[in-house]
């Protein structure tokens, strides 16, 4: 049997995964978290075959959460289930070691379909990022300017973008406000920007928030 830890915040999107699973042959949930840090410590206690794993926790990033799994667990296949559309997140998870990408919008079936394939040792990504992948391989590719920055960079660029300020940054991201703003000239500075309202109009326009 695979066994499958799920992760995400959210009480109802759990059970609801929990059911779509279940009627997978081969395939069992054995656990849960809501949090980072609980998923963490179930990974080091338990044995799982896959993680399914969202991008926002309400402790840290799915990004380090991902982070730590393949430093603890090099082996174990995770795979990324979330709201966050592939152009913000997807090209980071797979280079930081997920086994796939998933919008929280796909059919049913499909997640099955995937968890199967990374728990067999396989990648899943949709047909989309596949050919952005196959793209961005090709000799006249040319990074876009958010590619430059770092996982926590960009981070903080996605949720200014949002429309969050430095206070409520540093409180999602237990940084202090300070570290928060020399983030913000760092992003300003890579990308060749001067003010916010730049970087939400960058970030609007290449699909970098909802």
């Amino acid at each position: 049997m695979t066994k499958v830890l799920i992760v995400d915040d959210h009480a109802v999107v759990r059970e609801g995964l929990k059911q779509i699973l279940a009627d997978a042959p081969d395939m069992v949930v054995v656990g849960e978290a809501a949090k980072g840090d609980e998923a963490l410590e179930k990974i080091i206690a338990e044995h799982y075959d896959v993680v399914v794993l969202d991008i926002s926790l309400p402790d840290m990033s799915g990004l380090e959460v991902l982070k730590q799994i393949k430093d603890l667990r090099p082996q174990l296949a995770v795979l990324i289930l979330t709201i966050h559309p592939e152009e913000q997140y997807a090209v980071r998870v797979l280079q930081a070691g997920a086994s796939g990408y998933m919008t929280k919008d796909t059919a049913p079936d499909e997640l099955a379909a995937a968890v199967k394939k990374v728990a067999e040792g396989g990648r899943y990504v949709s047909s989309t990022l596949a050919e952005k992948l196959a793209f961005d391989l090709g000799p006249k590719a040319k990074a876009a300017p958010h590619e430059a920055l770092s996982d926590r960079e960009f981070e903080v660029l996605v949720m200014m973008a949002s429309g969050k300020n430095v206070t409520k940054i540093s409180e999602e991201l237990h940084l202090s406000k300070k570290t928060i703003s020399t983030y913000r000239r760092r992003i300003l500075d890579k990308m060749g920007m001067e003010t916010n309202a730049e970087l939400i109009r960058y970030a609007v326009e290449n699909g970098l928030v909802e």
